[in-house]
């Protein structure tokens, strides 16, 4: 049996923005350079609150669309809306289309080797075009494997043509559990936490060389301080799953809250000293009435 599984994922939406000034628009808005969107190359980035903190999260790349080449984001499905809307905001009268792509759906293609079994090359968010869709290396890590903008026909044959075996999206969201990889605002609270403390940087979302867009100096700033004293951590849990937002405890004090879990084990933002200390004692944190154990995710560079 092939170790190499594909999932379709129901709660990402595609958005595109195109026109004459599309470049210009979203260089001053996003916090990686849309110039490394392309048609070979995707890339992870955020949009913040001038203070910096978190909005959304999303995935851009190239796609040749009814004869036109358009930006495609891919976000969270629920907070589309939302992302649409605030990109209609800052606007203005820039020339630029932003609509909803209703005629693919995205795609996760997870297990070792999972990169080379749909002849990507080892390039961070190395792309290419499929049976007028798309597949990418995830660009956060080469470990969370491949995405794809696909019809569903196009999406079986790439994927089963190439012996990767059909799953469930809770499968999928377990591989990335077991990464430490944030979930945009199921493990990133909107308006309140700031993209460093969950990674964003390390996971290849925000160019520092870039110009100037919204948020760029607050993060810049604690980029260069080095400031961050909370991160998000993968958890091995131990009863019952906390509920997210649970307050987790370590020796007596609060150090952080859980964030998103399945199947005994979930990411959770905690105080990076408290992460040493209860490595260093062998003593797990305490969530309500379960213990959890975290670690330094693969990823990360602090």
């Amino acid at each position: 049996m092939s170790d190499l599984f594909y999932s379709a994922l129901p709660g990402r939406t595609l958005v595109t923005v195109t026109g004459e000034d599309a470049h210009e628009f979203l260089q001053g808005l996003i916090s990686n350079d849309i110039s490394f969107a392309t048609a070979e190359r995707a890339i992870y980035a955020s949009l913040l609150t001038a203070q910096g903190k978190f909005l959304h999260d999303f995935f851009v790349v190239k796609m040749e669309i009814d004869s036109d080449s358009k930006f495609v984001f891919e976000v969270e499905s629920d907070r589309a809306d939302d992302f649409v809307r605030r990109l209609t905001m800052y606007k203005m009268r820039a020339n630029v289309d932003i609509s909803k792509l209703e005629s693919h759906a995205v795609y996760a293609g997870f297990g070792d080797g999972a990169i080379r079994g749909v002849d990507l090359s080892s390039d961070q968010g190395s792309a290419r075009s499929v049976d007028g869709g798309v597949v990418y290396s995830d660009p956060r890590a080469d470990s969370l494997g491949v995405r794809g903008i696909l019809d569903s026909d196009a999406a079986a044959s790439l994927f089963e043509g190439a012996g990767f075996q059909s799953a469930s999206s809770d499968q999928y969201d377990h591989h990335r559990l077991q990464l430490g990889v944030p979930d945009g605002s199921r493990d990133i609270v909107i308006e309140k936490n700031f993209p460093l403390e969950c990674g964003l940087d390390e996971l290849n979302a925000i160019d520092y060389a870039k110009g100037c867009y919204i948020g760029q100096e607050l993060t810049a700033r604690t980029h260069h301080r080095g400031t961050i004293r909370k991160h998000l951590f993968p958890v091995t849990v131990t009863g019952p799953m906390p509920e997210p937002g649970t307050p987790i405890l370590w020796d007596g004090n609060k150090s952080g809250e859980m964030r998103s879990s399945h199947d005994g084990i979930g990411i959770a933002l905690l105080r990076i000293e408290d992460v040493s200390a209860s490595v260093a004692a062998d003593t797990p944190f305490v969530a309500g009435d379960a213990r959890l154990a975290a670690r330094k995710p693969d990823w990360a560079k602090f």
